[in-house]
């Protein structure tokens, strides 16, 4: 199998470009990479039919959370198009009634003009604690969600609302997978991870240690050797 020209990073919800920071610089010499916008629609297909009008006819796909969503819906509409998959801090299911609920209360609250992005009280759910007073994680995990804002956030939750139970499609996925998880990850738990590798024929699961849910900005250097043996 040849090596793919093109590598396509999808960030998560109120991410942006800073979340791959460290691969897109460190693996430029190996692929051309480029971050996908994924902050204009409200629902995931239009968002994976975005992502796929600007992208090359062949590309190596990786995303994470909401991004990984994005993922999954563009190897149910392009699938001939992807040459890998990354699946990191990500799951196949849809929102629970209790989810839904909980995006419905936010989506209000910033309707009334109170989004304040990610704030100090919800990091924890985001990183690992090591690295809550860590201005090269923390700081631009804020940075990131000041910068995407109140509208992009309210279309994201409304698309992580109305996605699709994805768990039945995931046989279909013939490309090289690689699913990754951090051990403490609060929001993609381990146990959601091992599901999608159990359905994806060949996946392989690599568990980071000592990392919460944003694994490619809390550990940079061991998912940029990851992504480096992934894809070649």
């Amino acid at each position: 199998m040849s090596r793919p020209a093109h590598l396509i990073l999808l960030p998560g919800l109120l991410c942006d470009s800073a979340l791959w920071r460290h691969q897109t610089e460190h693996l430029k010499d190996q692929i051309e990479v480029t971050v996908g916008d994924i902050t204009e629609n409200n629902s995931i297909v239009a968002m994976a039919a975005r992502v796929l009008a600007d992208a090359p006819p062949r590309f190596a796909l990786a995303g994470l959370s909401m991004g990984g969503y994005v993922a999954q819906e563009i190897m149910r509409q392009a699938p001939e198009r992807v040459e890998r998959l990354a699946l990191v801090n990500t799951n196949a299911r849809a929102d629970t009634d209790e989810q839904r609920t909980n995006r419905a209360a936010l989506i209000k609250l910033a309707d009334i003009g109170s989004f304040k992005g990610v704030t100090p009280r919800l990091l924890p759910n985001l990183i690992h604690p090591s690295r809550m007073e860590d201005p090269a994680v923390a700081g631009v995990v804020m940075e990131m969600a000041e910068r995407v804002g109140q509208h992009a956030f309210k279309r994201q939750l409304e698309a992580m609302m109305g996605r699709k139970d994805g768990r039945g499609d995931l046989e279909a996925i013939r490309v090289p997978t690689l699913i990754i998880a951090g051990r403490q990850d609060l929001l993609c738990p381990l146990a959601m991870q091992e599901e999608m590798r159990e359905r994806i024929p060949n996946a392989k699961l690599i568990l980071v240690e000592d990392c919460g849910h944003l694994v490619p900005l809390e550990r940079p250097e061991a998912t940029t050797a990851v992504f480096r043996y992934w894809l070649s």
